[in-house]
């Protein structure tokens, strides 16, 4: 059941706040027992309204790269803070953030800050388009690229205009790439491009070296721009952008989460050939050129450049899919566990509407393990190797307890529409 306090902040929320939540955080699609309210965060470590503490695997869904409330990056937010923070233009350390990351990322020789991912993606389209003199762009159904009107996956309130000028492909299918960009003709201003396929409900998928060779091409070919959208893979996946496990480039690279580890900002890097359309278009908000932020990217961005985090995330998170593919072996069940390590979704065989994954994340709700049940998920450095084993034996738990119960499981009523084929 709901906590109290939980239960009671979602009235007072429903009272003030349309839908009583809403964005990517509402957990109107998870199980019951899940809060809604947080009271502090420490590590890899959350604690819910009611006080009680999770091995938090969603990292606020990706924000958390080395650990909430970092000691070192929070005292330098906290130190330009103390000096200056929105004030009528930016200090140096935008300068110094713009230089850092074009010499982080291979493929940037120009930098533009501002605060969410959708910013960042929307600044990209909005570049590419005025690089090309071109509307049209090719992306792949079911990937994410924000919450604007151009891309919201739910279209209430925008209309055909808004979503106008774009041709989706399969991510991984090369024909079906060729197939879109025909399509586009020369009006093709930009290809997207996830780092990876993440899309929810469903397993993830790799890269295909040859679907990343392919959209580097055909973009050359045409004039039109790669853009690759790191905001949730970005520092997770490689130190550099995303694609270059791949040996692709891309012209535009959009970034966010965890690049200040948790603190707001997010980032649009670009190719000297993208320079002046980027210039060209007029894009602001008041707090895009904030200091603090920024003090605590540079920070993030020197424990990401002298610290092994990759490797240990890596290391952590191929041992926590292969514990948990063997444990629920063990117990009767296929969990295909799919994506990088570091950034996995579990999905049960036989699960069409996810009756058994709901019941297992609540298991390993009650044993103090955070895990989603239908949207990839995310380690960080400040984790163990006894927080893994921790989750490994909350699994061997929980998935004894789903194989007494699984043949009397009800169907899931909130996520009825999978059945429909939306998945």
């Amino acid at each position: 059941m709901t906590r109290s306090l939980d239960k009671a902040l979602r009235e007072r929320a429903a009272a003030v706040i349309p839908g009583g939540m809403y964005g990517h955080q509402a957990v109107g699609l998870l199980p019951d027992d899940y809060p809604q309210f947080f009271s502090k965060a420490d590590g890899g470590y959350i604690w819910d309204a009611d006080g009680k503490r999770y091995l938090d695997l969603m990292c606020a869904y990706g924000p958390n790269l080395f650990g909430y409330g970092h000691p070192e990056i929070d005292a330098a937010y906290v130190r330009q803070l103390g000096i200056g923070d929105t004030l009528t233009g930016p200090t140096e350390l935008m300068v110094r953030l713009a230089e850092e990351m074009t010499l982080l990322v291979s493929h940037a020789d120009w930098a533009m800050f501002c605060k969410n991912g959708t910013d960042a993606t929307t600044m990209a389209l909005m570049t590419a388009r005025a690089h090309t003199r071109r509307k049209t762009i090719v992306r792949a159904k079911g990937a994410y690229h924000g919450a604007a009107p151009w891309c919201t996956p739910r279209p209430a309130g925008t209309t055909d205009t808004d979503r106008a000028h774009q041709i989706f492909c399969d991510y991984n299918d090369v024909a079906s790439l060729e197939a879109a960009v025909a399509q586009a003709g020369e009006d093709l201003a930009a290809i997207f491009a996830a780092p990876f396929k993440h899309d929810a409900f469903i397993d993830q998928a790799a890269p295909d070296g040859a679907y990343a060779r392919r959209c580097r091409e055909l973009a050359d070919q045409t004039g039109a721009l790669l853009i690759v959208d790191d905001v949730r893979a970005g520092l997770r996946m490689a130190r550099d952008c995303s694609w270059s496990v791949v040996g692709v480039e891309p012209d535009l690279s959009t970034w966010g989460k965890c690049i200040a580890n948790g603190h707001p900002i997010s980032a649009l890097l670009g190719s000297e050939k993208a320079r002046k359309a980027a210039a060209a278009i007029y894009v602001t908000g008041s707090f895009w050129f904030q200091a603090a932020p920024m003090a605590a990217a540079l920070e993030t961005l020197r424990l990401v450049r002298t610290t092994d985090y990759l490797e240990r995330l890596t290391a952590m998170g191929e041992r926590l899919s292969a514990g948990l593919t063997e444990r629920a072996a063990a117990a009767g069940f296929g969990l295909r566990c799919s994506g990088p390590g570091q950034m996995p979704l579990y999905l049960f065989d036989e699960d069409p509407d996810l009756r058994k994954g709901f019941f297992f994340v609540s298991q390993m709700l009650e044993r103090g393990i955070y895990l989603h049940p239908w949207h990839n998920m995310f380690l960080c450095a400040a984790m163990t190797e006894a927080d893994i084993d921790g989750v490994l034996n909350a699994a061997e738990d929980s998935l004894a307890a789903l194989k007494r119960e699984a043949g009397g499981l009800a169907p899931v009523e909130k996520l009825a529409f999978l059945a429909g084929g939306q998945r």
